[in-house]
């Protein structure tokens, strides 16, 4: 692990950024991971900084000796016919000679794959999920593979849960469609749309300094929301002069929207709980019990921030001699006034997306008031937690045996501090922290607890999600968004989306299986099941 004034900054929303770039350019979309990987996840991209070529960052023999046109299909190799699990697994590891096991559901590649890594990469995976990577080796297609982008990492939007005491059964399609209209009608949603809060320029700051302090006193949450929050709602290092006149304009607008994209708003019920004790701390006692799970981030100030970033990025790295091997990969030392200055700017947008959470709770209360007739300390719509996406953050973990600070990078990738770690509130010392993994649109989502083995083999990390399985270009082109609509009706399921396509988007077939994904983490150490939850109507953009 390189020294503190040895690692490079990268910028948190950098990847997408490109992704988005690149989306827009119709040269291959954007896509998280497939599988559960260790802290920085780069978006994969075609096109510049995304497709590797021959002689390029160091091809492999599984890599494809020509360019693959545009649009190629991701090879997925199906498993040998009467063949024994083991056996399957050890037929992929041939395929990919660079890729060893080192545990049930662990792999790693070493540091000689590619020049320039400081460190070997790991990943987990199970049988299934271990198929699609060695599928996207194969297939050569139209983005950089998993296991490449985990290589190139080698060298160098969070989500809130509540719960309430309403059951499954106070819940009839009637009632589903009337939370969901007035869901819809209260919590703004869509690109650009406006935000629920009001502010000036004055108030923006208190937002950015201050986080969810700004909200307690304003009203918008109660004083005990903020303690079964990650860093109690407020990074501390928030600095609003660090943020740009242009990034604070777009977030005047903003604060209590979802925005788009995989963003939403998400009545659940609980489906099953496998750790009842764990479950019990988080005020989760019963199946068919009513949850509400709010995803979002920063919006445009947050987007801003980072393609900010990028421009001094490009400076500091001609300026610090530094070599990419992926241009998605934009650095710059944690110790130069530009990365202290990015994370200070860096953190201020993670206090907006704290407030913005926070701001739509507040809209999410006010709608069951409104349905049920009750206030919502009767309905005790308490938070369970909310846990930050998409961030740096300077921690101290063992390597080598020896205690060492270093900069996590969680991109795809969320934070999973285990029982007794003192960073995580005193509600949930005996249990580890939450973590809360959303599922994609119609599928289940789940709440885990962090592990030791956390701490051990990820830095504190697990996975944040199922990762997509089709580019949002792709799934428009393959999946009627008419049909998913139908089909999530048909399953009972109440939905609003005010962009019509972005349901074939965000359909289940669009996501990797999130119960291959979350089951791997479980068995992999880094992550403890403790309830899945399933939806019964969702707001989105």
């Amino acid at each position: 692990m390189a020294s503190d004034d040895q690692l490079g900054v990268i910028d948190d929303c950098a990847s997408e950024y490109v992704a988005e770039r690149l989306s827009k350019a119709d040269i291959g979309g954007e896509s998280e991971t497939d599988i559960a990987v260790v802290g920085e996840v780069p978006q994969r991209a075609a096109g510049p900084g995304g497709a590797t070529k021959p002689g390029e960052l160091g091809a492999h023999p599984l890599t494809s000796p020509t360019t693959p046109k545009q649009g190629a299909e991701l090879a997925v190799i199906e498993p040998e016919q009467h063949v024994p699990e083991s056996e399957n697994v050890e037929l992929l590891l041939s395929r990919a000679g660079f890729i060893k096991r080192v545990g049930p559901v662990t792999y790693e590649i070493p540091t000689g794959h590619k020049k320039g890594m400081h460190a070997p990469a790991r990943f987990f995976a199970s049988p299934r999920l271990l198929r699609l990577v060695v599928g996207e080796l194969q297939s050569g297609g139209g983005f950089t593979a998993a296991v490449e982008q985990l290589s190139n990492v080698a060298t160098l939007p969070g989500v809130r849960v509540l719960r309430t005491n309403l059951h499954e059964s106070d819940l009839d399609q009637r009632t589903r469609d009337k939370l969901a209209d007035t869901l819809f009608e209260v919590i703004p949603v869509g690109v650009g749309e406006s935000g629920a809060q009001r502010l000036n320029r004055d108030s923006l700051d208190a937002v950015l300094k201050d986080g969810m302090k700004w909200t307690e006193k304003a009203g918008l949450s109660w004083p005990e929301d903020r303690q079964v929050c990650e860093e109690q709602g407020c990074f501390a290092m928030a600095d609003p002069s660090k943020v740009s006149d242009r990034a604070k304009k777009r977030g005047l607008l903003q604060l209590g929207s979802l925005g788009s994209g995989n963003h939403y708003t998400e009545i659940q019920t609980v489906q099953e709980i496998y750790d009842p004790a764990a479950a019990a701390a988080m005020g989760i006692e019963r199946e068919g019990q009513v949850c509400v799970m709010i995803h979002t981030g920063s919006r445009g100030l947050g987007h801003q921030v980072c393609t900010d970033a990028l421009a001094t990025c490009d400076r500091a790295v001609k300026k610090a001699g530094i070599k990419l091997v992926d241009r998605q990969l934009a650095c710059m030392p944690i110790g130069s006034p530009e990365g202290q200055d990015y994370l200070k700017a860096m953190a201020a947008a993670a206090n907006f997306a704290f407030c913005n959470r926070t701001v739509v709770m507040s809209c999410v209360r006010r709608a069951f008031e409104k349905v049920f007739g009750r206030s919502a300390r009767e309905l005790g719509m308490n938070m369970v937690y909310d846990v930050a996406h998409n961030v740096a953050k300077q921690e101290e973990h063992v390597y080598n045996n020896r205690k060492v600070k270093v900069l996590v990078h969680r991109k795809g990738a969320t934070r999973a501090f285990p029982p007794h770690h003192p960073q995580i509130p005193n509600k949930y010392k005996d249990i580890g922290q939450p973590i809360l993994i959303g599922g994609s649109m119609g599928t289940s989502s789940y709440i885990l607890t962090g592990t030791q083995g956390a701490m051990e083999h990820s830095f504190g990390s697990t996975c944040h999600g199922a990762g997509r399985a089709l580019s949002r270009s792709k799934a428009k082109q393959e999946i009627d968004s008419k049909e998913v609509l139908r089909a999530l009706n048909a399953k009972g399921i109440s939905i609003r989306v005010a962009t019509k396509h972005l349901a074939a988007e965000e359909a289940p077939e669009s996501y990797n299986d999130v119960d291959e994904v979350v089951e791997t983490c479980h068995k992999a150490g880094i992550s403890r099941k403790v309830v899945r939850l399933r939806p019964v109507a969702v707001v989105k953009g």
